[in-house]
Formats: structure tokens, sequence, C-alpha cells
């Protein structure tokens, strides 16, 4: 599975994507691994994550207990600024 950070979820992760092996992993699960991973980050993965929405191969994602396969891209978007 391909995990893409943006923005704040960036800085935090300290890297734009990565590569997870995931098996028929629910989405709460990865996101508590990813917290924990990141649990010292500046900033806190947790508040990104908390802030963030979620693309799922390209689809807006709102069900947390999808389930996640090798195959997927999951993209985190925290709130974004600008004008």
């Amino acid at each position: 599975m391909l995990i893409r950070y943006f923005g704040a979820a960036q800085a935090a992760a300290g890297v734009a994507e990565e590569r997870l092996d995931v098996e028929a992993l629910p989405l709460t699960e990865l996101l508590e691994d990813v917290q924990a991973r990141f649990a010292h980050s500046q900033p806190s993965m947790a508040q990104v994550i908390s802030r963030s929405s979620f693309l799922l191969n390209e689809v807006a994602l709102r069900d947390r207990t999808v389930v996640l396969d090798q195959d997927d891209v999951l993209d985190i978007l925290p709130p974004f600024a600008g004008g």
C-alpha cells in the first residue's frame, strides 16, 4: 500500500510518501500505526490526522472502518489554507 502525505502530514512524517506491506487492514488500525510511528513529530501526527480528510484510490473516504489492501493508495490531506 502507498501512503501519500500532504501539507502538515508530510511535515510530521518527514517524507512525502511511504510503502507499507498490508493486507486486509482497517483504516483505523493503519492510522493508529501511523500515529504511533510519528508520535514525537512536530507537528503532532495525531493532531494532523484528527483534522485530516482522506482519499482512497483518489476517491473521498469518510468511512474509517474501510479495509485497506496492498494495492491501495491512501492520501492524508490536512486542511489547506490559501486564497
